[in-house]
């Protein structure tokens, strides 16, 4: 069985806190979040990583991280691009969003060729997390349906005291695989507890410490490719006539299709770790401690990569 391969999404400049977040250091040394990811990938059993990023991008990324890593992985970039679309359809004049995370994953579909994982760049996701998705695509295959897996965290370790932010609660079947992924997008702590609102906060619906929450961290195999490609046109079709400007191919959508369809499985793979993440600016300081703190309990070396090579 070929080796799962990281697939690291960094296509998108992070809006809300302002600036490339990607390559934004956390720590005396340098590193950026990306650096513990691969750092905690590589000892689960990675050997290459793919980042998907915008081709305007490609110089800063390569001196922030990429060239860096590639002393110890095997490197490669492939650029999401906005044109890049079937025949038959045109991009708006004004339009300058991507077209979303299924699109970005499509983007490197050339540097794909077995399993593989898809992970944010921004996103801290914790030792645990790829091990167990590293060992469960090692040790899957597809049957009668695809064996896909997602790393599920509990909701009251993903969120931020500096504002909302928009997770895919989960529901999870007696055997723990996914039922459904449901993106609420404001979701916020408040008191002990959190909820979510979709209505600019007029009213707002409990969600218990507990519910297991998507953040992004997905195991495929090859085959999800096809059903990305397959369903992009009619995601074109609908999207550019709806909302033209702002419509967005998302990768949950995709996976719930397929759900729907009975044609695919996805096994829920738990985790007590901490997500951590820069989503507001205030976000970075928090980050940066528990940084700190993993180092000083020998999670992590000083120096990541001077100790690998």
């Amino acid at each position: 069985m070929k080796k799962p391969v990281l697939v690291i999404m960094a296509a998108g400049m992070g809006s809300r806190y302002g600036g490339l977040k990607q390559i934004d250091p956390v720590d005396e040394q340098g590193h950026i979040i990306i650096d513990f990811s691969i750092f905690d990938a590589k000892r689960a059993g990675f050997e290459k990583v793919v980042f998907i990023i915008k081709k305007e991008n490609e110089k800063d990324f390569r001196e922030a991280i990429g060239d860096r890593i590639a002393k110890v992985m095997d490197v490669a970039y492939v650029f999401q691009d906005l044109h890049d679309i079937p025949e038959g359809f045109e991009v708006p004049g004004e339009r300058v969003k991507p077209w979303g995370t299924a699109h970005a994953i499509l983007s490197a579909k050339d540097e794909i060729d077995g399993p593989f994982v898809v992970i944010n760049a921004d996103d801290y996701y914790g030792r645990e997390a790829f091990a167990k998705i590293y060992d469960y695509l090692q040790s899957h295959e597809d049957d009668e349906k695809y064996r896909y897996a997602m790393v599920g965290y509990r909701l009251e370790n993903t969120l931020t005291e500096n504002g909302h932010v928009a997770r895919g609660i989960c529901e999870v079947d007696e055997r723990g695989e996914l039922v459904s992924v449901t993106e609420r997008t404001r979701i916020e702590k408040r008191g002990q507890g959190a909820a979510y609102t979709e209505d600019e906060g007029n009213s707002w619906v409990e969600l218990p410490f507990g519910t297991i929450v998507s953040m992004n961290m997905w195991g495929f195999t090859v085959g999800f490719l096809g059903e990305i490609e397959k369903g992009f046109a009619a995601f074109l079709e609908k999207g550019l006539r709806e909302n033209p400007l702002k419509c967005e191919y998302f990768l949950p959508a995709v996976v719930s299709s397929l759900l729907r369809e009975d044609k695919a499985a996805v096994a829920v793979l738990t985790t007590a770790d901490k997500w951590y993440g820069v989503t507001y600016r205030e976000d970075k300081p928090v980050v940066e401690h528990a940084i700190r703190s993993f180092k000083q309990s020998g999670l992590y070396p000083e120096k990541l990569w001077g100790e690998e090579s």
